[in-house]
């Protein structure tokens, strides 16, 4: 058998499908090998005469551009994706790489770069790509003289440090001295008009540099992370856009009687839809808004509810429906403020949205809503059309899958927290959440498709043990992981920690975690109720106090997985890590960060959090 050669370090191979093939070569006689590194040579030289029959071409003439992506919920790197596959239909020679994949001194041999990513949390990377900034940001950041970049940021501008991971990277690449080709974009929400504009002035640049003789590919040669192909998508592919109509199955309250809280078991078809997922992923929900709110909203700007009004690339609708099902009516963004208050001559809504003022701006927004502002600041003779081009269009919401399909094939379940709160003399619900708790009736539909995320996934090895965390309805996509290493046969060791408000009340999914104990499926369960005595007890709590054990299964290989509040409990629970390692492993607290960072790399150590 022939040595491995760790190609996840070597090649420009994702490290699934790295992985793959060194399993593969460590089989391998050196007869086998010789005969396969023959008929690839071969299938590559057929590609090349294809490619040489249409006059094309190969990419590999033009200066290599590397685009790196930063991705949490997986939109930073279906645009990475499309940029590259783009890129070679243009005939330019791209790889696509993950921050987490990429070795950050190979920047060094980069002449074209560029960076899409999202800003997570409260202005920080993904944690995909916390060492590719930290390596930025540090002394020991090459000098970039003589590099060409431009940077994409993603983002929710109603956060205050809006797509700052891209802003912070965009400003340090040219402190290191690379060149801006393009103005970064900050991108909200809805992006992809703005970033498929980004997208064609970036790749234009590129191929207007490479000269009018740099051919068009009709055949895409290939890709870091991709086997893009010139090959026609199905006509049926489901998503954002085009999302399938899942049948309502069940609908059950977890919660006991007298709990504050409204969490719903929900249970959908995807017969005949052909979506598969993995545990770790998440189902995108299509929301409608409240009818109410819609009626309200019209009738407080004394609107004609069957105005026509545009959709974008949809076409046009009657306000009534376009305000149902495609516009946010709920979010405040600057945007909104702005050109609304401009509209209502009302300056202290303009001056919100001026440099600055951010902290001004997020305390006003803070629980006020579309209604809020327009009751506020009423506007004689507004107009339907003028309306909608303040708002952004309705976003779906991403729910962890709480199934696995090996389990329950062709369903797919879903853990959803009710939201219900006043505020500003406002009884306020949740658009998604309410949508499916009182809206959507049994056997009707919901509007689905699949988000995949591969940074949250469950080791190949099905031996390796399993540390899993989970407050509240963050506990939904461990679900999904011992179902799936039950109908695995997987004899790898699991341990859940769970978190909630009451015992008696709010022990989701009690039943299945205590059958899963007694088949010896789940080794070990600590809880944390909150509320169930005078101190307040969480589930970073229970880590601390089983330290050793942690510390142990860490040692031993163990893969640790989070889910649940990126404010609090996430943060939360990596400081009860850092503290453990520091009094088990006697780690310094740079050391227990390295350490936890080194498993982040070893996809030992993936969080949801949200």
């Amino acid at each position: 058998m022939l040595a491995k050669l760790n190609l996840a370090q070597t090649s420009p191979l994702t490290s699934e499908h790295a992985q793959q093939l060194d399993g593969l070569i460590e089989t391998l006689s050196p007869e086998e090998a010789i005969w396969i590194s023959g008929y690839l040579a071969g299938f590559v030289r057929r590609a090349q005469s294809a490619a040489q029959a249409a006059n094309v071409a190969p990419a590999a003439s033009s200066t290599p551009i590397l685009i790196v992506y930063g991705s949490e919920t997986g939109h930073a790197a279906a645009l990475a994706e499309r940029t590259g596959e783009l890129a070679r239909q243009k005939g330019l020679f791209a790889t696509v790489k993950d921050t987490a994949e990429f070795r950050p001194q190979d920047l060094k041999a980069v002449k074209r770069l560029v960076v899409v990513t999202s800003t997570h949390g409260e202005g920080t990377p993904p944690d995909t790509a916390a060492d590719f900034y930290e390596f930025l940001h540090g002394r020991k950041a090459p000098k970039l003289d003589g590099v060409k970049f431009a940077v994409l940021g993603l983002g929710d501008s109603t956060y205050e440090h809006f797509c700052q991971t891209g802003k912070d990277v965009d400003k340090r690449l040219q402190e290191l001295g690379a060149e801006r080709i393009h103005a970064r974009a900050d991108c909200d929400v809805d992006y992809e008009d703005q970033a498929d504009q980004w997208i064609e002035a970036v790749l234009g640049f590129f191929t207007k540099e490479d000269g009018p003789s740099t051919p068009k590919l009709s055949v895409v040669q290939g890709s870091g992370t991709t086997g893009a192909s010139a090959t026609a998508h199905p006509q049926h592919v489901y998503g954002a856009k085009n999302p399938f109509p899942a049948t309502l199955l069940e609908s059950i309250t977890l919660n006991g009687r007298g709990s504050d809280k409204e969490t719903r078991h929900i249970e959908l078809s995807l017969a005949d839809s052909g979506l598969t997922y993995e545990p770790g992923d998440s189902l995108g929900v299509v929301p409608q808004n409240d009818p109410a709110m819609v009626d309200e909203l019209i009738e407080a700007l004394k609107l004609d509810s069957e105005e026509r009004v545009p959709l974008g690339s949809a076409g046009e609708a009657p306000l009534r429906e376009a305000l149902s099902h495609h516009y946010e009516i709920t979010v405040l963004t600057p945007r909104f403020l702005e050109l609304y208050g401009g509209a209502a001559e009302a300056a202290t809504l303009r001056s919100l949205t001026a440099a600055g003022n951010r902290s001004e701006l997020m305390a006003y927004t803070a629980g006020r809503q579309v209604i809020d502002v327009v009751t506020e600041f009423p506007v004689e003779g507004l107009g339907g059309k003028a309306l909608v081009e303040m708002l952004r269009r309705l976003q779906p919401r991403l729910y962890s899958l709480a199934s696995s399909l090996e389990a329950y094939p062709e369903e797919a379940h879903l853990t959803v927290s009710v939201v219900r709160y006043d505020s500003h003399g406002r009884k306020r619900k949740g658009v998604a959440s309410a949508h499916l708790a009182e809206r959507c009736e049994l056997d009707g539909t919901v509007p689905v498709y699949v988000e995949h995320n591969k940074n949250f996934r469950l080791p190949a090895d099905g031996s390796a043990p399993v540390i899993m965390v989970g407050a509240g309805t963050g506990v939904a996509p461990f679900r999904s992981f011992l179902q799936h290493r039950e109908a695995a046969d997987a004899s790898g060791r699991n341990w859940l920690f769970f978190g909630e408000r009451h015992f008696r009340t709010d022990f989701l999914y009690q039943l299945e975690w205590q059958r899963f104990l007694k088949d010896g499926l789940l080794n070990r369960m600590d809880v944390a109720f909150s509320r169930d005595q005078d101190e307040k007890v969480y589930v970073q709590r229970r880590l601390l106090e089983r330290g050793r054990e942690v510390y142990g299964w860490l040692e031993e290989g163990a893969h640790l997985y989070v889910c649940g509040d990126a404010n609090g409990m996430a943060p939360d629970v990596h400081a009860a890590l850092i503290a453990i390692l520091g009094r088990e492993g006697g780690l310094a607290p740079e050391q227990a960060e390295d350490y936890l960072k080194r498993l982040q790399r070893e996809k030992r150590y993936q969080r949801d959090v949200y």
